[in-house]
């Protein structure tokens, strides 16, 4: 199964949206294998948003970054990375589908309460900087066989 990684940013951790979000992950049928909370340094901020630290409006994103502390969570499912970027909606919350996270929860572009890795790849690179693999507790749940189909966990269940 992915993992892909989430960021609540501190406009969910400050408006108390986090039990929220983590119930419709939930709800959802995505697993949370690892969940911290953590304050932001620019260090990390400069490496996280590498591609942006050189954009002027970088300094103005760190400190909305850096305004409380923020949940790092690493997810798990079937397609995961996909299904979580569809949930979280489009950056400007403004402009986000209802029903999506953003959508539902948010008005602004930066103050979008939620980062979520764009691929796998991504995903991957995130997790690295944010947890050690000894932070993750990648398990099974017990309610698997309620969340997917038998060919969906197994491709070959129909041909055994």
């Amino acid at each position: 199964m992915e993992q892909t990684f989430v960021i609540l940013k501190p406009s969910c951790v400050a408006r108390g949206l986090m039990g929220e979000v983590i119930g419709r992950i939930e709800r959802r049928g995505i697993t949370v294998i690892a969940m911290k909370m953590m304050q932001l340094d620019i260090e990390k901020l400069r490496e996280h948003y590498a591609h942006l630290a050189d954009r002027p409006f970088f300094p103005g994103l760190a400190e909305s970054m850096m305004a409380t502390p923020v949940v790092c969570m690493v997810l798990k499912g079937i397609d995961v990375v996909r299904v979580f970027r569809e949930m979280v909606g489009s950056t400007n919350g403004r402009n986000a589908a209802p029903g999506t996270l953003r959508g539902d929860l948010c008005m602004s572009n930066q103050a979008n309460i939620v980062h979520a890795s764009d691929s796998i790849e991504n995903a991957k690179i995130e997790i690295a900087r944010f947890f050690d693999p000894s932070e993750i507790c990648d398990y099974t749940p017990q309610n698997l066989s309620f969340l997917y189909a038998n060919d969906e966990l197994d491709p070959d269940y129909y041909k055994k």
